[in-house]
C-alpha cells in the first residue's frame, strides 16, 4: 500500500526535515499517490501513499486524531475494517473518512495494544502517542509488509524499506558476512531479524514494540498453537470456506484488482473465488491474469482453462533470458538485499506488467504451499512422522500409493524414512551434532567454489529439535522459506507502485490448516489433500487433480549454458570479483566451459554467487582487507608487490 520512516533523535537530538524528507524521498515507488510530513520534538516522521481503500485526500497520511493526541502512520491493509468500523460506531466512534488507517486509530484508543488481535490484515505501522512521549507499533502476524530499523547512538530510525535507513546519514554501511555467507552457501535468507546489513534489523512478524528515545522493546503477539488438533470430517469444506472468506475481504479496493495466474492449483483457486464473488457483486470490469510461461514448463492448458471459468483475459510476460539478466541490477535495488532465484526475477517482471495494464492490486497465491502441506519435501516428513507416532501400516501404505502414482518403487522411499530417522535420532546427541559440524565445515572449506575464508564466515547451524510434519510446517511459516518469499512479494510489486494480497495468509485459515490431521494434508500421491477436497467443483478439475507443482519456473539450468553462458563468464573472469576473493572464480570459469551448450546442474549456487557479486557492487562492496577476509592469493599478491 505504502511507505513510511520515523526518525527519533536521542540525547536532545531534534528531529531533522532534510533528513525525513531525503529518507521519505527513497520511498517514493512504494507511494506515487501523495507524500505527507509531521514533525515534533525529536519525532520525524514521513510517508508515501499508495492510494487503495478512500482515494481521496481524507485518506492523506501521516494521519492525525480528531482532537491531536495521536498520529499514525501504516503500511498495509486492514481487511476487515468494515466490520471493524461498525463495531466502533457503535461505541461512539465518528469517522471523517472511509479509510481503513482511521479505523486503525479509533481501534488503538478504543482496545489500545490488543487492537491488533482484531485485525484481518497485512500491516506494519506506527502510532505516536504525544501524551506518553512515545509509539506503538506492530507488524502483521506473518511479516507479509516490512519494517526495519537502525538503533544508532544519535538515534533509532525505522523503514518500510533498508535503502530509507540508509540514506538517513545516520548509518554507515557494514556488510553483515555471517549472513551473506549463509545466503551464498545455503540459499538462506530472511530467517530472523538480521539482514545483510550489520546494524540494521528488521521488525520480527507477529510482534509489537514500544519505542521512545530511549528504547526500543518488541513482544510477541500471536503464534500458532499446534495443540489445537481438529478432528472433525469437515476439514476440506472448512479449508475452502475459509478461503472463500479470504478472498471475499481482500477484493476489497477502490483501484482495479488482477491475478497472478501461474496454472497451479492456488492462484486458479484465487481467480476463481474472486470471479464468483466479482459474478455475486454485478461486477463488469474485465479481469486480468498475468502470466509467465517458458515453453519448457508449459502450464497454458492449466492457465487457459482457469481463466475460461473465471471469465478472465490472460496477459503473459514476453521475455527472454537475456531480459530478465538484464533486470537484476534494478531489481536487487529495490530489494535492497539478494533474491532467491531466476524466479523473482519473472516476478519482477509480472509487477510491471500488471502496473501497465492499469491493475494497481494482484491477489496472490503466496502461503499456500507452507500453511497447507504442498512442497514435496512434506511426503518424507509426513511418511516419518506417521513412523515415529507408532503408525507404521499408514506409513507403509502412503509410501506404497505414492510409489504407484508416480511410477517409483517403493523400497528407495522406504529406505529414505529409516536414513531420516536414523539422522534424526543421531541428530539429538549433542557429540554427534558437534561431529556433523565439523566434518560439514571442513567439507566446505575444500569447496570447488568458494573459498574457505568464506566458509569461515559462516554462522552456527540452527538445530531443530522436533522435525515431525507439525514443526517443519510451522518453521516453514515463520522462518524459512515463507518470509523470504514474502520479501520478494512486497518489493517486487511496490518496486511498480502495485499492492500484492496474499489470501492463503489470512491468519484464521493458516490457523486452521497447521492444525488439521495430518491425512488431511497429505494422502498418498496428494499433496494440499484437504484443499484439493475443498475445491471439488470450485476450479477446473484437470488443475484440482494435477500432481506436479511449477509456478513460473525458468530453465535456468539451460540459460546458464547458453543464453547466459556470456555475461556470467565475463563477470567470474572480472578483476572486480577475482580481488573480492569470495569465489574460486577459476574453477566457475571452468565448469561453465565444460557444460556450455549443454546444462549447468548447480546453477542454484551460480545465481547466488552472481547475485551477491552484482549487489555488493551496488552497496559498494569493500576489497578483501577492509571487510577481514583475506584469501591466499590476495596475500601472495601483496608479497610480490613487496618484494
Amino acid at each position: 500500500m505504502c511507505g513510511f520512516v520515523v526518525f527519533v533523535g536521542r540525547n536532545g537530538l531534534p528531529a531533522d526535515p532534510a533528513v525525513v524528507e531525503r529518507m521519505t524521498a527513497t520511498l517514493a515507488h512504494r507511494g506515487p499517490n501523495d507524500c505527507g510530513f509531521w514533525y515534533e520534538g525529536p519525532v520525524g516522521i514521513g510517508f508515501r501513499r499508495l492510494s487503495i481503500i478512500d482515494t481521496t485526500p481524507r485518506g492523506h497520511q501521516p494521519m492525525v486524531a480528531r482532537d491531536g493526541a495521536q498520529v499514525v502512520a501504516f503500511n498495509g491493509e486492514i481487511f476487515n475494517y468494515v466490520e471493524i468500523r461498525d463495531e466502533l460506531k457503535c461505541l461512539g466512534h465518528v469517522f471523517q473518512s472511509t479509510s481503513d488507517t482511521e479505523v486503525l486509530l479509533a481501534s488503538w484508543r478504543a482496545w489500545g495494544e490488543r487492537c491488533v488481535d482484531r485485525f484481518v490484515g497485512m500491516f506494519a505501522f506506527v502510532i505516536w502517542d504525544r501524551k506518553r512521549g512515545e509509539f506503538f507499533g506492530a507488524r502483521d502476524r506473518f511479516g507479509i509488509k516490512p519494517l526495519y530499523v537502525h538503533q544508532g547512538p544519535d538515534a533509532i530510525v525505522l523503514a518500510s524499506e533498508i535503502k530509507a535507513i540508509q540514506a538517513s546519514g545516520f548509518y554507515k554501511m557494514r556488510e553483515n558476512w555471517p549472513v551473506i555467507s549463509r545466503y551464498v552457501v545455503y540459499g538462506q535468507l530472511d530467517e530472523g531479524p538480521a539482514t545483510c546489513f550489520e546494524g540494521i534489523e528488521q521488525i520480527p512478524p507477529a510482534h509489537a514494540f514500544r519505542l521512545s528515545p530511549d528504547r526500543l522493546q518488541w513482544y510477541k503477539y500471536f503464534d500458532v498453537s499446534l495443540e489445537l488438533r481438529q478432528e472433525t470430517r469437515e476439514e476440506p469444506t472448512a479449508v475452502a470456506n475459509l478461503l472463500e472468506d479470504a478472498v471475499r475481504l481482500q477484493m476489497r479496493s477502490d483501484v482495479p484488482l488482477g491475478v497472478c495466474l501461474s496454472g497451479g492449483i492456488d492462484s486458479s483457486a484465487i481467480i476463481c473465488a474472486l470471479a464468483r464473488h466479482r459474478r455475486a457483486a454485478n461486477l463488469r470490469a474485465p479481469l486480468l491474469a498475468f502470466n509467465y510461461n517458458a515453453p519448457e514448463f508449459d502450464e497454458s492448458r492449466y492457465v487457459q482453462e482457469t481463466a475460461r471459468q473465471a471469465g478472465a483475459t490472460v496477459v503473459s510476460w514476453q521475455g527472454n533470458p537475456r531480459d530478465l539478466w538484464g533486470s537484476l541490477s534494478r531489481v536487487l535495488h529495490y530489494h535492497d538485499e539478494p533474491v532467491h532465484s531466476m524466479n523473482a526475477l519473472v516476478g519482477f517482471q509480472l509487477m510491471g506488467l500488471a502496473r501497465q495494464h492499469g491493475a494497481i492490486v494482484l491477489l496472490n497465491g503466496q502461503g499456500a504451499d507452507e500453511t497447507l502441506a504442498g512442497y514435496s519435501s512434506y511426503y518424507l516428513d509426513y511418511w516419518t512422522t506417521l513412523v515415529a507416532s507408532g503408525r507404521l501400516a499408514e506409513a507403509l501404505a502412503e509410501i506404497a500409493k505414492f510409489a504407484q502414482a508416480f511410477g517409483q518403487r517403493p523400497a528407495p522411499l522406504r529406505a529414505s524414512v529409516l536414513r531420516t530417522m536414523l539422522f534424526r535420532g543421531l541428530n539429538r546427541v549433542p557429540g554427534y551434532r558437534a561431529f556433523a559440524r565439523h566434518m560439514r565445515h571442513r567439507a566446505l572449506r575444500s569447496s570447488e567454489w568458494f573459498s574457505a575464508e568464506l566458509v569461515d564466515k559462516l554462522p552456527p547451524h540452527r538445530h531443530v529439535e522436533n522435525l515431525r510434519m507439525d514443526s517443519v510446517q510451522r518453521d516453514s511459516v515463520f522462518i524459512s522459506p515463507l518470509p523470504l518469499y514474502l520479501r520478494i512479494e512486497d518489493r517486487n510489486s511496490m518496486a511498480h507502485g502495485v499492492e500484492a494480497r496474499v489470501p492463503f495468509l489470512d491468519h484464521r485459515l493458516v490457523s486452521y490448516a497447521l492444525t488439521l490431521p495430518l491425512e488431511a494434508r497429505i494422502q498418498g500421491p496428494w499433496n494440499k489433500h484437504a484443499l484439493r477436497e475443498g475445491l471439488r467443483g470450485r476450479i477446473p478439475e484437470i488443475v484440482r487433480t494435477r500432481v506436479d507443482k511449477m509456478g513460473f519456473p525458468t530453465p535456468t539450468a539451460k540459460w546458464f549454458a547458453r543464453d547466459l553462458y556470456e555475461p556470467l563468464r565475463d563477470l567470474f573472469a572480472s578483476q572486480a570479483v577475482r580481488q573480492r576473493g569470495l569465489y574460486r572464480s577459476e574453477n566457475i570459469i571452468r565448469t561453465l566451459d565444460a557444460v556450455r551448450g549443454k546444462e549447468l546442474s548447480n546453477h542454484e549456487a551460480l545465481f547466488r554467487a552472481a547475485n551477491v557479486e552484482f549487489w555488493l557492487s551496488m552497496v559498494g562492496g569493500r576489497n578483501l582487507q577492509s571487510i577481514g577476509i583475506t584469501t591466499a592469493r590476495a596475500t601472495r599478491q601483496r608479497r610480490t608487490s613487496v618484494g
